[in-house]
């Protein structure tokens, strides 16, 4: 048993000829006949013209089924490979990145600033992967082994034995979902985005190629930012909400992207599911407004400037780099940098990377000087001091996807839909992944 409570995936005969079948199914397949599968056994529609009762009990992912979502979804595949090249850097190495790692799904020049978590019948769990080191090499056609497995479940972190509850009404999910999200027997997995720390990303992006930020919302320059005419464009500024909304959106691709891929497995494992954005985000991440629904439980504050409570992250598990988990906003940056170029870092010489002389090249990255860090203090200074959180048009912590998988009904498909509402894989998965049972 893992510490958090989780069982270790064990590889059978049964479970080898299943995993084999996977790594055989084509990705061409799993891209066209990707769909929303939403009906589960156990599940009921109460009306309309696809109203169903399913005749059969809920039946919760198996370790192995849980393990492959979400070392799909959250995987950590080998290492970063860097930006190679860029004219205003050179001979230095672009310094984009924020984590050394690579994973299962693509990030804005590396940024990393996404985390996962999951719940369903044993519990809540928090999936850290930004930070994580490849343990376990990748071959070509291996598919997935009980190392690759069971490295995703090491690293989960049990927070509650609960499943996360939400009550199946509006405004806590959208009234298409109330009967069918975070139904009982799915596993539901909740990708969650840190906006602060890609702001600080995007900032540090931005000041390293000549750009700075003003402030088009109140309609003026940031106080100061004058005296840094040597090493940026400071009569060519970026608007503010340009910087945030292109931070808000790098990483919703990222987190849709997460999901995506989750989703596509789902076919090849004949599991029902579907990629959705139809809980509140304020509602998962704990700011309901109800203390009887905490969600993830984060911490959130409320200001009269806002519109909306902004949630900062879940205190000792997933931070946010923004106060209050950093008594300020400077504090934040120099944690940012730590997290580049310190031990573990993307741009340490200790840290092992895919380069036939990786000390040399990770050594080699551009690196802040005091005037580079003083200028990008002063622009997240003054988000922060004049909106009174940071980011300070768009939220800190940020859902948009989530991956719900679940067992499919073939029945319900089979008498309300014509042939082919599902894969060949959905047919067969009962005798082939549960044989045993």
């Amino acid at each position: 048993m893992h510490e958090n409570g989780l069982p270790p995936v064990r590889i059978g005969t049964a479970e080898t000829d299943a995993l084999r079948r996977l790594t055989e199914f084509s990705l061409l397949d799993a891209l066209h006949g990707r769909r929303s599968r939403r009906f589960p056994v156990g599940g009921h529609i109460p009306a309309g013209p696809l109203a169903y009762q399913s005749e059969h009990d809920i039946q919760p992912l198996s370790d192995l089924e849980r393990a492959i979502v979400l070392a799909s979804v959250a995987g950590v595949t080998g290492w970063h490979t860097a930006i190679s090249h860029h004219p205003r850097y050179a001979p230095a190495l672009p310094d984009y990145s924020g984590g050394a790692a690579g994973r299962t799904f693509p990030s804005a020049a590396g940024f990393e600033i996404v985390e996962f978590f999951f719940t369903d019948e044993s519990g809540t769990y928090f999936l850290p992967t930004r930070d994580a080191t490849p343990d376990v090499p990748f071959t070509e056609g291996e598919g997935f082994t009980e190392a690759r497995l069971n490295g995703v479940l090491a690293r989960a972190q049990r927070l509650s034995s609960e499943r996360i509850w939400i009550p199946r009404e509006e405004p806590f999910l959208e009234g298409h979902n109330t009967w069918i999200a975070n139904h009982p027997g799915s596993l539901l997995v909740i990708p969650v985005a840190d906006l602060a720390q890609h702001t600080i990303a995007n900032l540090a992006f931005f000041v390293r190629n000549g750009f700075v930020i003003y402030d088009d919302i109140n309609n003026r320059q940031i106080p100061g930012i004058e005296k840094y005419a040597d090493i940026a464009k400071v009569g060519e500024p970026l608007p503010l909400t340009f910087l945030e909304q292109y931070s808000l959106t790098e990483a919703t691709a990222e987190l849709m992207t997460a999901s995506y891929n989750g989703h596509l497995v789902l076919g090849a494992l004949g599991l029902g599911g579907w990629s959705f954005d139809g809980i509140d985000r304020l509602t998962m991440l704990g700011a309901s407004g109800r203390a009887d629904v905490p969600g993830l439980g984060f911490r959130y504050d409320e200001d009269e400037r806002w519109p909306l409570p902004n949630p900062t992250g879940l205190p000792g598990v997933f931070e946010g780099f923004c106060r209050p988990h950093f008594d300020s906003v400077g504090d934040a940056i120099d944690s940012y940098f730590e997290r580049k170029y310190g031990v573990g870092g993307p741009f340490h010489p200790d840290t092992p990377g895919p380069w036939t002389e990786s000390s040399a090249v990770r050594a080699a990255a551009a690196r802040p000087d005091a005037r580079f860090t003083e200028l990008m203090k002063l622009q997240a200074t003054y988000i922060d001091d004049t909106f009174g959180k940071f980011p300070g048009t768009v939220p800190t912590m940020w859902i948009m996807n989530y991956l719900q998988a679940q067992h499919l009904d073939t029945d319900y498909y089979d008498k309300l839909f014509n042939p082919g509402a599902y894969l060949s894989t959905h047919r067969d998965h009962q005798d082939l992944w549960h044989r045993d049972s």
